[in-house]
C-alpha cells in the first residue's frame, strides 16, 4: 500500500515542482482557498490556538490573521514540492542566510554547533544551510511513516547538503560523531509538543502553560556545544532570509532550562511580529488541561 500511494503521488509532486513560479503560487492561491473556506483545513485547531494566543484582539483581526496563515501554509507546501528539482542557483537566490560567520567561526576552531528554530514561515528553506558551512549540517526530523517518501525527502535534501537525522537516533548519532571528531551543526525544530511525562518541563508559550522539548539544551550542555537561535522571515513572496543570534556560548554554565526560555522568548517575539506565518495547523495546546497549574 505505501508503494501504491507513493507512485501515485509523486508524479503530481513531481509536475508541481517543475511549475514555474508565478504558476506556482497561482496554484497555492487556488489551494489556499480550497483549504481554508471549501474542506475547512483543521479549522478548529487553527482557530482555538489563535484565540488562546491573541484573547485581546478582535475576531475579524483572527480571522485575518487566520487567512493569511492558509496562504502562508500552501506557499511553504508547495515549495517544499519545488525542493524536489530546484537548483544551487535558484535556493540561493531565494534563501538567504546572515550571521553565518559567527557559526562558521566555530566549525574553524572545530567546534559544533546547536541551531534552534519553529516552525515559522518557510523553515524546510533552512535546510539549505549546508551550501553556507565549512563542516556538515545535520536536520534532526521525524521519519515519516511511508519510507519512499522518507526516502525521497532524504535524498532531495543531501542533494543540497543536508542530511537529515532521525530523532530516535539523535544521541547516540552526534556522540558517535564527537568521538570520531566529526565537526557537525545540529538543527533542531524546538517547538513541537512533547508527550506528557512526570518530568516534563512546562512554561507558557504565547500564553498558554505548555509542556516543553529540553532535549537539545541537555544535549548542548552535555556536549558543551554553542547553542544559536535561527530567525526566518518572509521578504516577499517566495523569499526569505534566515537571520543567526547566539543564545548560549558556554551552555554549561546556564541555569536549568534557561536556554529553553531564551528560544521560547525568541519565537514568541518572532511570531508576535508576524502571526501569519507561524505553523496554527499544529495542535501546540493539547497538553494545557494536564498542565500542573491548570484549574
Amino acid at each position: 500500500m505505501q508503494l501504491l500511494i507513493f507512485l501515485l503521488t509523486y508524479p503530481i509532486l513531481l509536475a508541481v515542482s517543475l511549475l514555474p513560479y508565478p504558476l506556482l503560487y497561482g496554484l497555492s492561491n487556488l489551494l489556499s482557498f480550497v483549504l481554508h473556506r471549501i474542506v475547512a483545513f483543521r479549522i478548529k485547531v487553527v482557530q482555538k490556538n489563535l484565540k488562546l494566543s491573541f484573547p485581546d484582539l478582535s475576531d475579524i483581526e483572527r480571522h485575518a490573521i487566520e487567512r493569511d496563515f492558509y496562504k502562508n501554509l500552501c506557499d511553504v507546501f508547495l515549495e517544499m514540492a519545488k525542493n524536489l528539482t530546484i537548483s544551487e542557483k535558484q535556493i540561493k537566490k531565494r534563501f538567504k542566510f546572515e550571521n553565518m560567520h559567527l557559526i562558521n567561526a566555530h566549525e574553524e576552531k572545530g567546534e559544533s554547533t546547536i541551531l534552534l528554530l519553529g516552525h515559522y514561515s518557510n523553515w524546510e528553506g533552512m535546510l539549505s544551510i549546508g551550501y553556507h558551512l565549512l563542516a556538515k549540517g545535520y536536520g534532526i526530523y521525524t521519519p515519516l511513516s511511508n519510507k519512499y517518501f522518507d526516502r525521497l525527502i532524504a535524498r532531495s535534501r543531501k542533494k543540497h547538503k543536508a542530511h537529515l537525522v532521525s530523532r530516535f537516533n539523535t544521541i547516540d548519532f552526534i556522540r558517535k560523531n564527537e568521538n570520531e571528531n566529526n565537526v557537525g551543526l545540529y538543527g533542531f525544530i524546538n517547538d513541537q509538543s512533547p508527550r506528557v511525562k512526570p518530568k516534563n518541563y512546562w512554561r507558557t508559550f504565547m500564553g498558554v502553560n505548555v509542556p516543553v522539548f529540553t532535549g537539545a539544551e541537555r544535549l548542548a550542555k552535555e556536549l558543551n556545544f554553542p547553542v544559536y537561535f535561527a530567525e526566518v522571515k518572509r521578504t516577499k513572496r517566495g523569499f526569505y532570509t534566515a537571520t543567526m543570534s547566539l543564545l548560549a556560548k558556554d551552555p554549561s554554565q546556564f541555569k536549568e532550562y534557561e536556554i529553553t526560555d531564551l528560544f521560547t522568548a525568541k519565537l514568541e517575539a518572532q511570531i508576535k511580529r508576524d502571526p501569519s506565518q507561524y505553523l496554527w495547523s499544529h495542535n501546540r495546546f493539547k497538553h494545557r488541561h494536564l498542565s500542573p497549574t491548570a484549574n
